[in-house]
Order: structure tokens, then C-alpha cells, then sequence
């Protein structure tokens, strides 16, 4: 039996997906209401005819980031090097939707970074001094302003496949396309080819960032919400750097970190060694997988 061609996915756009092949960009469509497909993914498809295929099957994953709810998931981007969670003191700063981004991608095992844009602002300069302990936790903080030159980003950037991560409104969109010129225009192209509107970023995108070797960005949707109910208990407290350092150091052996006497979370928390809004965040979110 022929072997069916292989290529990666660079736009999923609902049930339509554009896929690089060798033979050059297919949109193609999965077989029903199958989906699970995400920007980033090696796939075979099989051809029907000039420029369409349909996907048969989806390639192993080094990791995948997605969003869920109670109801159902939201794919984001699969085998990427890194993420970017892009933030900004304005329009407001949500510093647990930053959070979440940042538990979606410690239990993706996806290593991250937080991007501070808009330094043009004066706002921006109390938001970066409170976000300086990020940066003790394993999170390198980057400060740019995306209406200038974020040369201080791509460097970061080269030779790896990265997502952009953010909330609406904090300046993705104006860093992609200061990073890529060309992005409007890849983006309008095939918002027109699937006939899928004029929002350039309702779906994730992804852009070859200019320069031999230079790496891949993949361009998400603003959010305003991160859902996590796909972890469990054990998933969650992994999730959290400074609470994973601490595993086996509590009275109890099974230990929630909620109001446990000889809790060493606790106690770091009271000695101001863990942030109060990330102790608060974890306890949320652990009495929504709960309910």
C-alpha cells in the first residue's frame, strides 16, 4: 500500500486546516465530526483532489497546549519549543488568567516565558516590577514595547517553534506583525481562500518568522478565560513550581494546601515565599475540580 503524504498543520480554521506538505500548502477536512486536529500537528492525508485531502491520522506529539471546560476542549498548539504569554498593564492586567496560562504549560511540559509589551506606557513599569518574581519561579520575564523594535525577543525566537499566548488587547497581534511583515498578509490570504472573515486571529495561525533558521511563531486568539478542568488534584499542585518544591515537606502526606496544620505551602505563603495571589489562584482552581 502507497504510503499517504505527511505534512504539518499551519492553520486550523474550525473543521477546514491548511496543511504543508511536500507537494506544497492542501486544505484539507477530517473524516465526520472527528476533530482533535491542532496548528502544529504532523498529519497524513489523503488527497481527493487539486489542493484538498482529508486527514487520516494525526502524528505522536511531543506536547500539546489546549483550554477546557466543563463541556469541551479548546486546541491551542501542539509540538511547539515554547510559549509566550504576552501581557499588559493596559487595557488590565488579570494576573490569574496569566496564571492559568502558565499551569496549561507546566502541565504540557512546555517551557515559558512572560512577555511584557506596551513599556511605552508608565502604567507598564509597576506591572513589570510586580511580575519580578515570576522570573524566580522559571519564568524569564521580556520587556518590549511592540510599536518599537522587539529585537529583545528574537533571539529568543530562533530555530524554535513558538505559540503567542495573551489575553484581547494586549498587543499580540501588533508584536506578530512587527516580528513578521508579512503576516497580514499570509493571514488575509487564507481568511480568504477558506472564506472565514476579516478577524485575522479567531483561529490559530502559523507565521515563518524571516531569516534562514530563524523559527516559527504561532499566533493564537485572544482570550479572556482559561479553563483547566482537564487536570486532576495531583496535576494541579505539579503545575505550580513553588508548591512542587515543597512535595513531602507537609505533616499530612496528602495534603491540599488549603487549611492543613503543618501545610509547608502555608507556611511559605505566611513567610511571604510564595505569592498570596498564586496560593489564592492554586486554592480556586483546586475547588473547581472538585465541584
Amino acid at each position: 500500500m502507497q504510503a499517504l503524504p505527511n505534512g504539518r498543520v499551519i492553520a486550523a480554521l474550525g473543521r477546514h486546516f491548511l496543511v504543508d506538505g511536500a507537494d506544497g500548502v492542501v486544505e484539507c477536512v477530517t473524516r465526520g465530526k472527528k476533530g482533535g486536529v491542532a496548528c502544529g500537528d504532523r498529519v497524513d492525508y489523503r488527497p481527493t483532489h487539486a489542493g484538498s485531502g482529508v486527514i487520516e491520522r494525526i502524528g505522536t506529539r511531543t506536547n500539546l497546549l489546549f483550554r477546557s471546560d466543563q463541556f469541551r476542549s479548546k486546541l491551542i498548539a501542539a509540538n511547539v519549543d515554547q510559549a509566550l504569554i504576552v501581557v499588559a498593564a493596559v487595557p488590565m492586567f488579570r494576573e490569574e488568567l496569566l496564571i492559568r496560562c502558565l499551569v496549561a504549560c507546566e502541565s504540557a511540559d512546555i517551557p515559558a516565558l512572560i512577555v511584557v509589551n506596551k513599556t511605552d506606557l508608565p502604567e507598564t513599569a509597576a506591572l513589570t516590577e510586580h511580575l519580578r518574581h515570576y522570573a524566580g519561579l522559571g519564568y524569564p520575564l521580556v520587556e518590549l514595547s511592540a510599536l518599537g523594535d522587539p529585537d529583545t525577543l528574537r533571539e529568543r525566537l530562533r530555530g524554535r517553534v513558538s505559540v503567542l499566548v495573551g489575553a484581547s488587547g494586549v498587543g499580540k497581534s501588533t508584536l506578530l506583525n512587527r516580528l513578521i511583515p508579512d503576516a497580514n498578509v499570509a493571514t488575509g490570504a487564507i481568511s480568504l481562500a477558506l472564506d472565514a472573515g476579516r478577524h485575522t486571529t479567531t483561529h490559530a495561525r502559523m507565521h515563518r518568522l524571516p531569516g534562514d533558521g530563524a523559527g516559527e511563531l504561532i499566533d493564537s486568539p485572544g482570550m479572556q478565560e482559561f479553563g483547566l478542568r482537564h487536570l486532576d488534584p495531583a496535576g494541579l499542585m505539579a503545575a505550580f513550581p513553588e508548591i512542587r518544591a515543597r512535595l513531602g515537606q507537609c505533616r499530612f502526606h496528602n495534603c491540599r494546601h488549603l487549611r492543613e496544620p503543618g501545610c509547608a505551602v502555608l507556611e511559605a505563603a505566611r513567610a511571604g515565599d510564595i505569592a498570596a495571589v498564586r496560593l489564592r489562584v492554586y486554592q480556586s482552581l483546586l475547588g473547581q475540580l472538585s465541584s
